[in-house]
């Protein structure tokens, strides 16, 4: 076992540590300041990470022998910086002891069948718990239904709670800025390590709201619904692969500078109908997009948007949804609660760069994860309407249309291997287990 058995690092002297010994799968720095923030708050008593093996496994493993198995995080607008010492780091599942008490899965949603199926080769009889930071509708029932041991408590997060980057460094993270409202939904319907959780959130001032069920949670998360409308488009493809020929493009911008136009709002407004259909049919209770947009996220001013027409929006007829939320996108194309500089410029908030596809090799490139794990996550959420009988005209269309378009860059560029075909086999699999899960339950 590479490690350091920690001391000082890991004890929170003024808690009790009800998550136990803490494993974390996955080392980017969502992990890193998770790992920081448990210690710092006195909810582990050993932290773990394990990441499978790889390039990143190898500069994690190094950078921390060097570092004495300490990990760093700063905090925007805060002068500390925090420090804690992990106990041990593997890349290998056979060296995996049974210590562990909680499974924190800060991995790609996508990636969770994968995590979980390597993890269960190992003998961990001791864990209680998996989290799951960042999941997709359906994740908690897919989780569940993998897992050899029925009596483990899975709980959803409706998203990671923070905005955290890597600082020159695979074991040094930064968080910008945290979420204000985390919701938490959990397969034990007596839980109490959700309220475990709920603390934990608290001790970074996060409300964490707990649902009746872990749909509740994962249904609440912002890409679900942004993500897929702006970027499953040639425009993205165009940017990430290079083949834009006039300017720099932004992911949250009004075209011709980003993909944003009337189009994308419609099909994001249709999209999240058709999601709130399923999710009544699944039981779960569905959102108003644009309350949850602005309450949950980031708010207009009210010059912008009224606060009526935010609380009333899932009645208004679908043209007024569209302007609206066209008005929410042009209204934070600048922070609109930033100061502003000396020429009256406000932050521009909404010049979020596209992550760019590199070809490593001729005909073989590394992709970023926008918008190709966007896609997964719709093919699994188009799965699971099939399974239910619940129509979902827009969301298909706009499944086959990025496929076509993939097929299109991969004819243009040479790309050996398919963008998507893999991808979308390993979604629907997920579809399985997911629907496996939910009728076992109604046996």
């Amino acid at each position: 076992m590479n490690g350091s058995k920690g001391s000082e690092g890991n004890v929170g002297t003024k808690r009790s540590k009800d998550l136990g010994n803490i494993l974390i799968a996955g080392v980017g720095p969502a992990a890193i300041q998770t790992a920081v923030q448990l210690c710092a708050a006195g909810f582990s008593e050993r932290i773990g990470l394990y990441n499978r093996r790889g390039a990143r496994a190898e500069r994690i493993k190094r950078e921390l022998n060097q570092n004495h198995f300490e990990v760093n995080l700063t905090i925007q607008d805060k002068e500390e910086e925090l420090t804690t010492k992990v106990d041990c780091f593997l890349d290998d599942v056979s060296q995996l002891s049974d210590e562990w008490d909680t499974v924190i899965l800060a991995t790609p949603c996508t990636s969770y069948a994968n995590v979980i199926e390597l993890l269960q080769t190992a003998d961990l009889k001791r864990v209680r718990t998996i989290v799951l930071l960042a999941p997709n509708i359906g994740s908690n029932d897919l989780v569940k239904n993998l897992l050899l041991k029925e009596t483990v408590e899975v709980i959803s997060m409706s998203t990671y709670f923070a905005a955290t980057k890597s600082l020159n460094s695979a074991i040094k993270a930064h968080t910008k800025a945290y979420k204000k409202r985390i919701y938490l939904g959990s397969s034990n319907r007596k839980s109490r390590m959700v309220n475990t959780l709920q603390e934990f959130l608290k001790s970074m001032n996060i409300d964490g709201e707990i649902v009746d069920h872990p749909l509740d949670a994962e249904c609440r998360n912002i890409t679900t619904y942004v993500h897929p409308a702006f970027f499953l488009n040639r425009f993205t493809l165009n940017e990430i692969f290079g083949h834009h020929t006039n300017g720099k493009k932004y992911m949250y911008k009004l075209f011709p500078e980003g993909p944003i136009t009337p189009q994308r709002i419609r099909i994001m407004v249709r999209l999240w109908k058709e999601i709130s259909t399923l999710m009544n049919e699944l039981g779960a209770k569905p959102i108003n997009l644009l309350q949850f947009l602005n309450d949950d996220n980031y708010p207009v001013p009210t010059e912008c948007i009224q606060r009526e027409d935010i609380d009333d929006f899932s009645e208004y007829e679908e043209v007024k949804q569209e302007y609206l939320m066209y008005i929410r996108y042009a209204s934070i194309l600048i922070d609109p609660f930033s100061k502003p500089d000396h020429e009256g410029r406000y932050f521009e908030f909404s010049a979020v760069p596209f992550k760019k596809a590199e070809e490593e090799n001729k005909g073989v490139w590394s992709i970023p994860r926008i918008p190709f794990e966007d896609y997964q996550k719709l093919i699994v959420i188009y799965g699971l309407a099939e399974n239910s009988g619940i129509p979902m005209p827009e969301m298909k269309r706009l499944i086959k249309s990025f496929e076509s378009e993939c097929e299109q860059i991969e004819s243009l560029l040479g790309i050996k291997e398919s963008l998507i075909e893999a991808r979308r086999e390993s979604s629907l699999r997920e579809v399985t287990n997911i629907m496996k899960e939910r009728k076992r339950r109604l046996l």
